[in-house]
């Protein structure tokens, strides 16, 4: 059973890490332009949110490259499989903040929720393995002293 554990936890690290070292190097690669059409097209709020939501992300010239960055760096943690409770500890905030998005800016997308959901509860579980670890090196029994 220990066997068992050992490997679904490495293939959740090597699945998570390569999507995100993914998604960051994406995050470079710049868009094609889109051809305007003529056709009226028929305004979501939601959708209209949700765009709004990611050119603001773009809008400003240094958020979108940092997070692309971030994703990176814990993708890449996670695949050295030595690093991976850092690289879960970095990906949790940029997880949880896809599955909101998912949840409340496209509620409609259940496919992409389902996914995010299980992105932000493998990061989790990855931190979960490790939490006596994380437990020892943020609490000491040593008292402070100069």
């Amino acid at each position: 059973m220990g066997k068992f554990i050992s490997i679904f936890f490495i293939i959740v690290q090597l699945g998570l890490g390569s999507l995100f070292v993914y998604a960051g190097v994406r995050k470079f690669i710049p868009s094609p332009a889109r051809k305007s059409s003529n056709t009226e097209i028929v305004k979501d709020s939601t959708k209209d949110q949700m765009i709004q939501f990611i050119k603001g992300l773009k809008a400003n010239t240094y958020f979108w490259p940092f997070l692309g960055v971030v994703e990176i760096i814990a993708g890449l943690l996670l695949v050295s499989q030595f690093f991976a409770v850092g690289g879960a500890i970095l990906l949790t905030p940029i997880t949880l903040n896809i599955f909101l998005f998912h949840i409340f800016l496209k509620p409609d997308d259940v496919t992409g929720g389902i996914m995010s959901g299980l992105y932000l509860f493998g990061s989790i579980l990855i931190i979960l393995r490790k939490h006596k670890t994380i437990t020892n090196l943020i609490y000491t029994n040593k008292p402070f002293q100069l």
